[in-house]
């Protein structure tokens, strides 16, 4: 088995590989405790609340106490973002399909409770404990096909972005939106809006959409989550259509 020892240290961190005191006794303060305190003030305040001083402040110890278990802000936001991840649940399915979809729902699931962790900026492929074990969820949902490692790995990539993308953008709408407006309605709203701006000469496609009735579609009173829901499924399946082609050549 190789060493450790050309681990490097952030990664050894991410692991959970053993701090040591430099003075030979035991820390009185550990990443894990540093790493916990900081995902629950960005579970309270946001991405951009987290700060290496609040984060000091809060365990009760100075900013440069905190240096010897996080090396920067961008390693602590590494280290926050496999811990708030979390373990993925146990994906019972009976194809590949229904498993990938489920799969990204419970992504999903994990990322509208924080949703701070989509605006993590992305510093390098996945490395964490939880990472991995969402990877290899997916990868032995796929595991009965003949796609080969690269087409699993772009299967895998585009769904996690669009799981991502997809809670980010609709919790930005959901913040610019008037207080108290819903989906629903801010969608008609935009719909009604842009029918009377949009120039069918110049913009034929644009004013077509605008005319059609998909903006007027969900009654007033239907639950901004059912719309969300929709919304995502939508987009996930036609992912899984084109994965579907892509296996359907591999088996042929």
């Amino acid at each position: 088995m190789a060493s450790d020892d050309f681990v490097p240290a952030p990664l050894r961190r991410l692991w959970g590989l053993s701090e040591s005191s430099r003075l030979g006794r035991p820390a009185t303060l550990d990443v894990h405790v540093v790493v916990a305190a900081a995902v629950k003030i960005a579970d309270r305040d946001g991405l951009d609340g987290v700060t290496l001083p609040k984060v000091a402040k809060s365990l009760g110890f100075t900013s440069m106490s905190l240096y010897r278990h996080v090396g920067s802000k961008d390693e602590l936001l590494t280290l926050m973002t496999d811990v708030a991840l979390g373990l993925p649940p146990d994906i019972e399915a009976t194809d590949w399909r229904e498993g990938l979809r489920r799969w990204a729902f419970a992504h999903r699931t994990v990322f509208q409770r924080r949703p701070w962790l989509t605006r993590v900026p992305a510093s390098g492929p996945p490395s964490g404990p939880h990472q991995i074990a969402w990877m290899e969820a997916a990868l032995a949902i796929m595991s009965g096909t003949l796609l080969d490692w690269a087409h699993k790995i772009g299967a895998l990539s585009l769904i996690s972005g669009y799981v991502v993308q997809s809670v980010r953008l609709y919790s930005e709408l959901a913040e610019g939106r008037a207080e108290g407006q819903g989906q629903a309605d801010a969608e008609r709203e935009y719909g009604r809006a842009l029918a009377r701006l949009v120039n069918p000469d110049r913009f034929p496609e644009m004013a077509r959409l605008f005319s059609s009735t998909l903006f007027e579609a969900p009654p007033s009173d239907t639950p901004d989550q059912a719309i969300v829901d929709a919304d995502f499924t939508l987009g996930l399946e036609l992912i899984l259509d084109g994965i579907a082609v892509r296996i359907a050549r591999s088996d042929s």
